[in-house]
């Protein structure tokens, strides 16, 4: 049984692309209504919320947070019960995480980063880019493929376009991310765990999307091929390893260790090597829940012990602590 016995207020927070949400956010609003509670779906900029009348402030569809992040950022340091918290949310919706998680030697896909306030010659641009794989260029505060192109390496015109690509993005004054582009996701594809108060709960498989350059508009990706996916031990406990070092890199600290509420682990597929991770999403991932059975109910009970141990004066849920 869900350990909450009162209404709880529960919203979901989406942004103004999407103000009813997408259809696992109505899925969800109805399973904690059958547990009592109340699901509202919002708008994250919506100037007449009272965010305090919430037990739980639940991000979900805020997409547009990378184009408005220090304005998203003053937005959830008011927010009081927001999950994720703030401190997790401010170290996660910059990329530079995945530096911090190679310096810790965790299996992360290779990245250069470009930083705007440097000055690079287009030699300098040459020398950060591969020399014979293909690659991809993309900002390191990015949802979704925009602004994000693959590239060919030994292709003249395709390295020119990354160029222009990677100049565009550092006058715009935004750090770029070189990453090399991993022949085994077109190979095995990739996979994403979600994990639920830091326990697994179920996964996707997803194959190639990106195929071509950054052209300005949301067209690197072709439509995305997902279905329900059993992961190995191996992709299990790569993702559990990089949730735990995640909770000790994150700044802040807590009276009580407390799991995160979601957590998205994306990885590479390798065969029998090691996966690497692609992404961790913290902020406001696709939890695919549809397409696992009983995952809608574990989340929908999920988000009623968050709400179960924050109404509890003993812990502090502020900040999240280290395993």
């Amino acid at each position: 049984m869900d350990p909450v016995t009162t209404a709880a207020r529960i919203a979901l927070v989406t942004c103004s692309d999407l103000p009813d949400g997408d259809p696992e956010d109505r899925a969800l609003v109805v399973a904690l209504g059958e547990r009592g509670a109340e699901g509202s779906i919002l708008q994250w900029d919506a100037a007449d919320v009272d965010w305090t009348a919430f037990d739980l402030v639940v991000l979900r569809n805020v997409f547009d947070y990378s184009v408005r992040r220090e304005e998203f950022l003053a937005w959830a340091e008011q927010v009081p019960q927001l999950r994720n918290p703030l401190n997790v949310i401010r170290w996660n919706s910059d990329k530079h995480y995945i530096d911090a998680l190679a310096q810790l030697g965790l299996p992360v896909v290779e990245t250069q980063w470009l930083e705007p306030e440097r000055h690079y010659e287009k030699r300098d641009l040459h020398n950060r880019f591969p020399a014979r794989e293909d690659f991809v260029v993309k900002p390191a505060v990015s949802a979704g493929s925009a602004d994000t192109g693959r590239y060919t390496a030994t292709d003249a015109d395709s390295r020119r376009l990354a160029i222009n690509h990677a100049k565009r993005l550092l006058e715009a004054g935004r750090a770029v991310m070189v990453q090399r582009y991993m022949p085994e996701i077109d190979t095995f594809g990739e996979s994403a765990l979600v994990f639920l108060h830091g326990e697994y709960s179920h996964a996707i498989h997803k194959g190639a999307m990106l195929v071509g350059e950054d052209t300005g508009e949301d067209t690197a990706y072709t439509r995305e091929s997902m279905e329900p996916w059993q992961p190995s031990e191996q992709e299990i406990k790569a993702a559990q390893n990089i949730i735990t070092e995640v909770r000790r890199l994150v700044p802040g600290r807590s009276m009580k260790s407390r799991p995160l509420l979601y957590a998205r682990v994306d990885l590479v597929i390798r065969g029998d090597k090691p996966p690497l991770l692609m992404e961790l999403e913290l902020v406001e991932p696709s939890l695919y829940a549809a397409l696992s059975p009983g995952a809608l109910d574990r989340l929908a009970s999920a988000i009623l012990r968050e709400v179960a141990y924050g109404n509890d004066p003993h812990n502090d849920v502020t900040q999240v602590a280290p395993a």
